[in-house]
């Protein structure tokens, strides 16, 4: 057991000696500089011990990007316990799944996000800890200002430092799983990614995207880990985007494509009131870039332009720098510092250069599922991991992602698994067979479709089916467009042959993801 005196000083605790009075957080009319921040994490920290939260245990956070995200995250890691940003957008049963899979102790949620939770209650499982951020809380709940009011300012007791990571990402059952890292990634493996981004302490951060995805959570902890200063943005919005960064000089900023292209699009006369000549990065993934939208980005911009390709398993697994964004159309970069990448065939045999295989990835990033060993050991192979996607490489090195193994949709750089709405569309009574596949979308990459097969002698219109879904499913997960068709195809075992299904979709649109 790791004793208090060898544990090493947390990290707010150090930025609060060394500049305590840097403004660490800013959102809306909020500020707290590090001294704050560090005081406030501290007085939540002692509080979730005194409720009997310890060591490794879950606190699940479920709110819009606000100062509360960011401070329980720190919190949690004061005690060495594990932060899980819950997607605000899910829906009560989707909730009480994720809650009751990871296990959780304790969970935080935001003032407009407390009913949805409150009506998952009955379905999770355990002595859970309900903290309200604001806002009017049931019977039962705790107040977030009253913990951090009354909780010690001392610097917390803790038997470990491990560093600990959790957040949920899908898999083609349609069912979460919990992307777990027991003793998170090591620094000798973090800090020459941070390096090769060039991120450093002076930095001024933008989160634009949901904390509760893992590349925002990722850039926004590594700025706080620096001492760098973080503006948070509740909820995003292209033209209050470009304010901020004029307001607050902002140098580095994550979007997922979709957003990049919303910032693109704002009018020029608009875009025109803002000094944006501070911003030196932009980074993107999440999602394929398109060349043509690189295009607008170094027009607006300049070449700031970063992207990388990775998943929530495997951590940042490429990098594309600014001087080949426009070089290297469709690449999504070299292998990063620290990771070993391999292209195989369908027999497990490396593929040559220009040749598509599956990738395979090797490092000290990789999570694996909690409490799911069998789908762990379905996704390595020799130490590698993979998530199904399918690429090829240059001559140069540069990697192309060009398809997908799984059955996967990424919509607004948003991962959506098309079995888990297969399983509510054919509990409707009228669906006979259904498939869901991704169709070409212009802004969003791709848009969920549902290709349906009704039973002999019963009727239901798109808008019925689509309504269905919005009440059993987050809002980003139900189709936006249902075809009927008489039948659906299927190989002779009667698996769905999505090819098929796919082809004609996607044959004018001169890409296959």
């Amino acid at each position: 057991m790791t004793t208090q005196e060898n544990v090493p000083p947390h990290y707010l605790d150090a930025h609060a000696i060394v500049r305590p009075d840097k403004p660490a957080l800013i959102c809306g009319e909020r500020a707290l500089t590090y001294s704050q921040l560090n005081d406030r994490a501290r007085r939540l920290a002692n509080a979730l011990q005194g409720l009997g939260v310890r060591s490794r245990d879950r606190v699940a956070v479920m709110a819009h990007n606000s100062i509360e995200a960011l401070e329980t995250a720190a919190a949690a890691s004061k005690i060495a316990a594990i932060n899980l940003t819950v997607n605000y957008r899910l829906r009560e049963r989707e909730v009480a799944y994720v809650l009751n899979d990871s296990e959780s102790r304790a969970i935080v949620v935001g003032p407009d996000l407390i009913q949805v939770v409150e009506g998952a209650r009955p379905e999770v499982q355990g002595d859970l800890l309900y903290i309200a951020i604001g806002g009017e809380a049931p019977t039962g709940w705790l107040h977030y200002e009253e913990l951090i009011a009354n909780g010690s300012p001392a610097v917390p007791q803790s038997e470990s430092s491990t560093g600990s990571t959790m957040s949920y990402t899908s898999g083609t059952t349609g069912y979460p799983k919990g992307a777990y890292r027991p003793h998170g990634v090591p620094a000798s493996d973090l800090l020459p990614v941070v390096q090769a981004f060039g991120l450093t302490e002076s930095d001024v951060h933008l989160l634009a995207g949901p904390y509760y995805h893992s590349a925002p959570n990722f850039f926004a902890g590594i700025h706080l880990l620096l001492g760098s200063t973080l503006v948070i943005m509740p909820r995003f919005d292209p033209v209050e985007a470009l304010r901020l960064i004029d307001t607050y000089k902002v140098t580095t900023t994550f979007v997922a494509p979709t957003l990049l292209l919303r910032m693109c699009e704002v009018p020029a006369d608009t875009a025109a009131t803002c000094d944006i000549g501070s911003l030196r990065q932009i980074i993107v993934a999440g999602a394929p870039c398109p060349y043509a939208l690189k295009v607008k980005s170094a027009q607006r911009f300049g070449e700031v332009l970063w992207e990388f390709y990775g998943a929530t398993e495997t951590g940042i697994v490429t990098i594309l720098r600014p001087e080949d964004q426009l070089r290297k159309p469709g690449s999504c970069g070299q292998a990063a510092p620290g990771h070993e990448i391999r292209l195989l065939d369908d027999e497990g045999n490396p593929v040559p250069d220009g040749t598509p295989g599956e990738f395979w990835v090797r490092n000290r990033w990789l999570a694996e599922y909690y409490k799911k060993p069998e789908a762990t050991a379905k996704n390595m192979r020799d130490g590698f991991f993979s998530v199904g996607d399918i690429a090829y490489r240059d001559e140069e090195g540069y990697y192309y992602i060009c398809d997908r193994r799984v059955d996967m949709v990424i919509s607004g750089g948003v991962n959506i698994y098309p079995a888990e709405i297969e399983a509510v569309l054919t509990a409707h009574p009228a669906v006979a067979d259904v498939a869901v596949i991704g169709v070409p979308d212009e802004h969003w990459g791709e848009s969920v479709k549902a290709i349906i097969a009704l039973r002999p002698g019963m009727q239901a219109s798109a808008d019925e089916l689509i309504a269905f879904c919005s009440e059993r499913l987050a809002d980003y997960k139900r189709p936006r467009s249902i075809d009927f068709v008489d039948e659906l195809p299927r190989s002779p075992s009667g698996k769905l042959l999505k090819n098929i299904i796919r082809k004609p979709y996607w044959e004018a649109a001169g890409r296959n993801i």
